[in-house]
């Protein structure tokens, strides 16, 4: 039986498949809750023939009679947000009552995506990897006591105002810290979005009341994360990271609801069966080899967001390790089992080796962590197809060997494997 509360995690470097995972899972739900992050994240769910890619509306749009909140601790470009319900909108007649939008919520505008270009094409080759959606620089404004919430949007002379400060604040350090261009124009960004705000106005509200009634109240809310905890902008691998906490340490801040209530929760953490990664940063499991190359292709890993090809490798459970002690993790749900069908053998990094010592835990130093060398384990494949199972006593015995290492090295359990990209294809373990 699910938890009337469920944090649902991504346990790598994003890209875990927690759309279909919070898809399938939504339908036990009445919330479904984003709180962190921007359109940085692309979360693809396959309803039968039909795939979408979301961004900014959680994952449950998809399901009828859910309630869909963005909260407070995200950042929104009200551009990308009305394109992706436009996108949806012949699936989803009427987003009122199904999707709740905080009025707390910051706001992307076009020079945020500016200057994240600039800032981006500054570093050379000690790039992050960015995905040049604005994400940082609203973050920054938001931290820089400079960014724009939804709220203000109410009164248009106090926005005037504020997006006067943080326009031509911007305007400044482009010109003259990155030598750049500067050819926005304030007035049709502000006039562009007061109109938007009318496209969206019913659906904004206090999602942190919203929150903290239905959890009082025993209501079913599932929380659903964006990026890895990986890429969390404390604990992950700093400095190529993403710019909100994308662990369960965003939880609170992110929604405005009390740990105390949050407490009640369980926290799932989602991980492919493999580790993939986007942009730049180390990587102690990569394979730049013709087996990368398979996994990449098997597994199709391209970015949803981006359309890049992801850097792709063996599974590491002492990254995976790490995340599952960040995030308290109850539980593992494993994706892509099917990819690792084609292999022979199936490497799994139980240790780091450095200056010929063993390691079991995450470094913090990026400096070490570069210079670490995974140690494995190897599994014999199973060479049999998994694709769809939907019973687990259908699936080859190499499997379980597969799964009980991960449950032995993490000293988590894994509760869940999915088999393929359908909302369908998963089995309780």
């Amino acid at each position: 039986m699910l938890a009337n509360s469920l944090v649902i995690l991504g346990s790598q470097w994003g890209d875990e498949g927690k759309g279909k995972i919070v898809d399938v899972l939504a339908d036990d739900y009445e919330y479904v809750v984003r709180y962190q992050g921007g359109s940085n994240a692309g979360h693809t769910v396959i309803v039968g023939n039909r795939s979408f890619a979301l961004h900014l509306i959680p994952s449950g749009i998809l399901r009828e009679d859910k309630k869909n909140l963005i909260t407070n601790g995200m950042v929104v470009s009200l551009d990308e947000l009305i394109k992706e319900m436009n996108k949806i909108k012949n699936f989803v007649k009427d987003f009122k009552g199904r999707l709740f939008i905080s009025d707390r919520v910051h706001l992307v505008f076009p020079h945020h995506k500016l200057l994240d270009a600039y800032i981006e094409k500054s570093k050379g080759k000690n790039k992050v990897g960015t995905t040049l959606k604005g994400i940082g620089p609203a973050y920054m404004s938001k931290y820089g006591r400079t960014g724009i919430r939804l709220a203000d949007l109410f009164d248009p002379k106090y926005f005037r105002d504020r997006l006067k400060n943080s326009f031509f604040e911007t305007k400044e350090i482009i010109e003259k810290v990155y030598k750049g261009k500067f050819t926005l124009n304030f007035n049709k960004v502000y006039f562009n979005t007061l109109k938007q705000l009318e496209k969206i106005r019913e659906l904004i509200t206090d999602t942190s009341i919203m929150l903290n009634n239905a959890l009082k109240n025993g209501r079913k809310v599932l929380f659903e994360g964006a990026q890895g905890t990986m890429l969390d902008i404390d604990m992950g691998t700093y400095p190529y990271v993403t710019s909100s906490n994308s662990s369960a340490l965003g939880l609170c801040n992110g929604t405005g609801v009390s740990p105390k209530l949050i407490g009640q929760s369980k926290f799932y953490g989602v991980a492919k069966a493999y580790t993939t990664r986007v942009g730049s940063g180390p990587f102690p499991t990569e394979l730049t080899d013709a087996t990368g190359k398979a996994l990449r292709d098997y597994g199709f890993e391209y970015g949803t967001t981006t359309g890049r090809p992801r850097r792709t490798g063996w599974l590491d459970l002492v990254a995976l390790r790490f995340a599952s002690r960040i995030n308290g993790l109850d539980g593992l749900i494993i994706t892509k089992l099917d990819v690792l069908d084609h292999f022979d053998e199936i490497k799994v990094c139980v240790a780091y080796e450095y200056n010929g010592e063993l390691i079991k835990e995450f470094p913090a130093s990026l400096k070490i962590l570069n210079r670490c060398k995974p140690v494995y384990k190897t599994i014999k494949g199973w060479k049999s197809n998994t694709r769809g199972i939907k019973d687990k006593n259908k699936l080859p015995k190499e499997v379980f060997e597969f799964l009980n290492t991960i449950e032995e090295e993490v000293e988590t359990p894994v509760v869940m494997v999915s088999t393929g990209p359908e909302r369908t294809e998963f089995i309780w373990i």
